[in-house]
């Protein structure tokens, strides 16, 4: 007999081999109806593998992260088998599970797959689902995997096998398709209830632009139709708030070719949301302590060396300049630099917790074909800084970075958001990550501590860790469901002793400070691109690129439209008044149509009592008013950055 540790603390004996899916059988037939997969000993494979010792054995479901992961994975498995019985002959590259949903790069040939060819794969799924083939695992030599494919003539999976070893090597069948696999993936077929193969695109093999070019199909897929209408439904309302479209309408940002790809230029519009989310965070970090620097955009070779970028980092980054015999390179990250400004005066443990902040201008050599819009980019701004402290003002630091963090998500109204704490794994201690095991257990405890006493969501992610210490990477989601990645802040107790940062103790010895990395409103970039998203365009008020438009019935009233532009200039407001000779009602639409949150419609009436009839950006008429009331409201909600009700 072996003993079954459940996540609730429970312990129950079954006969060895005993397969997960069994013992979800003999709690209740519903839950067996609902497992995916299952983790064992903090593993994850597939529901139906023997358990053969003593473990501790998490049921994974729908409900689970990881469980959604193998039904994903699985799909892609059912896309290829219907791939490969209508295009006999297909080559297949990999099929990840990806966050929404899954895609397989695939060699059709000589052959074209279109958008339209589509729906015919997603009906030979249906088709295949509805048997509720098993998918079966099963150990293979080496040889006998490599003699599979080269009957079938797949260069790809051969190429795949080249690092694999006897004793790591599966495949997995379900009907008439075997793949090479590592697994896990659900049970049957019959798990997957709906179907939506979402786009058609190319991609080179291993990712490489000099290698021949594949077709990469991506598909989700849900245990029910509601789900799946839903996520279609989202799909259509994400299309109307693309970052990439809106900021094209709304004259935030553009992109050149002759200025090159991945390097956005910020239009007067975005500057202006630029320049107001630079100075939310002055103001806020200039309250919390923090010292503002500015660096340099490059910086020689040596200091990489030492960080570690080069040779490690080096293909992130733009290949080097070379002059008086010195290669320079440019600034991939702002640590670096801020180490050397710590670095420049001695300090002593009266000076710390040391805090330098700066929105700095970074450059990384992305791919062709990952750059996207705003999300992905080669120049990017950071709301950067870095904490240098001890060990014992650790704790009541990271804190203050949490709750920075929690403050801007109610300021922007982001309701839901994650930490994904990233742990190191002791066995990887001086190969993967630094070896020091003792600061590893204490500052994942730290951090974990503060995360439970601030009540901030979170999960831990085993082995995923930064070399040099815990970190966090930040999951928000916006107004209409989609999970974006905002910033990453990271622990670190290595960069200290590379850079021999030390401060004077109160023993008069001498010591390395902790250093803590931060950016929690991320890149302008992707936080722009996020925030055009969440809004949909209609910022909140303080941040509307312009807040006014003053809109004259006729040129009679340009006069005293002005007036009323004047006054609100002079209190800060950014307004414009609109004197082209149009009807005031394409006035009202142009201005709905540019978010523009306030218009302000002025005729006879308005002029003679100096009042101003108040229109609201999607809400319309919101009363008369006298000029002197309007511009005390709007400047107390510019003042109070009040939030989009």
């Amino acid at each position: 007999m072996i003993e079954i540790r459940f996540p609730d603390g429970a312990v129950r004996s079954y006969p060895k081999g005993t397969t997960s899916l069994e013992i979800a059988q003999s709690i209740s037939e519903g839950l067996a109806k609902k497992v995916l997969a299952a983790k064992v000993n903090g593993v994850v494979c597939d529901a139906t593998r023997p358990v053969e010792t003593d473990a501790s054995l998490q049921l994974l479901t729908w409900n689970d992260a990881d469980g959604k992961q193998t039904f994903w994975h699985s799909s892609a498995h059912l896309m290829a088998e219907a791939v490969e019985s209508m295009y006999p002959g297909v080559k297949f590259w990999v099929g990840p599970a990806i966050d929404h949903g899954f895609y397989y790069d695939m060699d059709l040939g000589v052959r074209k797959m279109l958008e339209e060819d589509l729906l015919a794969v997603e009906k030979k799924m249906n088709e295949l689902a509805k048997q509720a083939n098993a998918y079966q695992r099963k150990a293979i030599s080496k040889a006998e995997a490599i003699a599979y494919f080269n009957e079938k003539g797949d260069e790809y999976k051969l190429d795949l096998l080249q690092n694999l070893q006897d004793g790591e090597i599966t495949f997995y069948t379900q009907g008439n398709f075997t793949d090479l696999c590592r697994g896990p993936h659900i049970p049957n077929t019959g798990f997957i209830k709906a179907i939506k193969l979402t786009n058609i695109a190319g991609a080179y093999w291993k990712g490489d632009e000099h290698n021949k070019q594949l077709t990469r199909i991506y598909g989700i897929t849900f245990p029910n139709q509601k789900e799946l209408d839903e996520y279609i439904a989202m799909l259509e309302e994400a299309k109307r708030r693309d970052h990439r479209k809106l900021g094209k309408e709304l004259s935030i940002f553009t992109m050149d070719d002759d200025v090159g790809p991945g390097l956005p230029l910020w239009m007067p519009n975005g500057t202006i949301l630029i320049e107001e989310l630079e100075k939310l965070a002055k103001e806020t970090e200039e309250d919390a302590g923090y010292k503002r620097v500015v660096t340099p955009h490059i910086a020689k070779e040596s200091m990489y060396l030492t960080s570690g970028h080069l040779p490690y980092y080096a293909d992130s980054m733009f290949p080097p300049m070379e002059m008086d015999g010195e290669k320079y390179y440019l600034k991939a990250m702002n640590c670096p630099h801020h180490h050397k400004i710590f670095a420049a005066e001695p300090k002593s443990y009266r000076d710390l917790p040391y805090r330098i902040a700066e929105y700095g201008t970074c450059y990384r050599y992305e791919q062709s074909g990952e750059l996207f819009g705003l999300m992905r980019v080669r120049c990017l701004h950071m709301n950067d800084a870095h904490i240098y402290c001890t060990k014992e003002q650790f704790t009541e630091e990271f804190k203050a970075v949490n709750n920075m963090y929690l403050k801007y998500f109610s300021l922007f109204g982001i309701d839901k958001y994650v930490m994904r704490l990233s742990l190191h794994d002791p066995a990887k201690l001086g190969q993967k990550y630094v070896n020091e095991p003792q600061l590893w257990l204490e500052t994942e405890e730290m951090v974990r501590k503060v995360l439970i006493e601030t009540n901030t969501p979170f999960v831990e992610v085993p082995d995923e860790a930064a070399f040099y210490g815990p970190k966090i990477d930040v999951q928000i989601w916006s107004a209409i469901g989609r999970e974006f990645t905002l910033a990453t802040n990271q622990v670190d107790f290595n960069s200290g002793r590379k850079f021999s940062l030390a401060y004077t103790t109160a023993n008069n010895d001498t010591d390395i400070p902790l250093i803590i990395h931060r950016a929690p409103l991320g890149t302008h970039e992707r936080f722009i691109g996020f925030l055009l998203e969440h809004y949909a365009g209609k910022f909140p008020v303080w941040l509307a690129p312009q807040q006014v438009a003053v809109l004259p019935i006729s040129d009679r009233f340009v006069p005293y439209a002005r007036e009323v532009a004047l006054k609100l200039k002079q209190n800060r407001v950014r307004v414009q008044v609109d004197e082209r000779n149009e009807k005031i009602g394409k006035k009202i639409r142009e201005a709905e149509m540019m978010r523009i949150p306030y218009m302000l419609v002025v005729g006879e009436k308005e002029m003679h009592e100096n009042m101003l009839s108040v229109r609201r950006q999607g809400r319309g008429d919101a009363g008369i008013l006298p000029v002197a009331d309007f511009l005390k409201n709007i400047v107390a909600e510019i003042s109070e950055r009040k939030s989009v009700e």
